[in-house]
């Protein structure tokens, strides 16, 4: 959400975006409209991710799913609010029948997928939500939840044609679809493609 603040202040040419809206599973379109109203934008696929939970190698603890989130003595660390992390995991939750209230460490917040990873790697948290490719940064297992669409949000009135070109040619191009495959737990399908575009 923040990078959509700074999109709409005209603060960035481009943010990242991957929110979930719970009410259509959809991702990003339904925040854009309601973000940056009146706004030229165009949303383009960067990569989808796959998002779970970060636990120490072996998984020690057998966290298996949410489920293992509420048994006694498990300690979660979570992403922020407003983070996209956080809003999929209050929906996996819901989803669930799960009360967040129930969950030792909820409310304890961290501002990046690596800053979650690092704090099970350290054993201050026993289990964290984050994307692969942090738990397979630091060397950590992962339990796979969901699948996300992350795209970038192009603020069209403040980036030229030919910078727009040159990103649609880097999405494309075998460097980064190679550095992309190994970092882990990104799929390129859909790179480069055309999401939604503001009237």
């Amino acid at each position: 959400l923040g990078g959509l603040a700074a999109l709409r202040r005209g603060e960035a040419h481009l943010a990242g975006v991957h929110l979930l809206d719970p009410s259509t599973g959809d991702y990003n379109i339904s925040y854009v409209r309601r973000y940056l109203q009146g706004v030229p934008i165009r949303l383009v696929n960067l990569v989808t991710r796959q998002q779970g939970l970060l636990v120490r190698p072996g998984n020690p603890a057998e966290i298996r799913g949410l489920a293992d989130l509420v048994r006694p003595g498990i300690r979660f660390i979570n992403r922020q609010q407003g983070a996209g992390t956080r809003i999929l995991l209050d929906h996996l939750l819901r989803r669930e029948g799960i009360d967040s209230d129930t969950i030792h460490g909820y409310g304890r917040e961290e501002y990046s997928h690596l800053a979650v990873a690092a704090a099970v790697l350290n054993g201050a948290a026993d289990v964290g939500m984050g994307i692969c490719a942090a738990a397979r940064a630091l060397g950590l297992d992962f339990v796979p939840l969901a699948e996300e669409r992350y795209d970038l949000c192009l603020r069209t009135d403040l980036v030229p044609a030919e910078m727009e070109s040159a990103l649609a040619r880097a999405l494309e191009s075998g460097e980064f679809r190679g550095r992309v495959e190994e970092y882990g737990g990104y799929g390129l399908e859909l790179s480069g493609q055309l999401m939604w575009e503001s009237e």
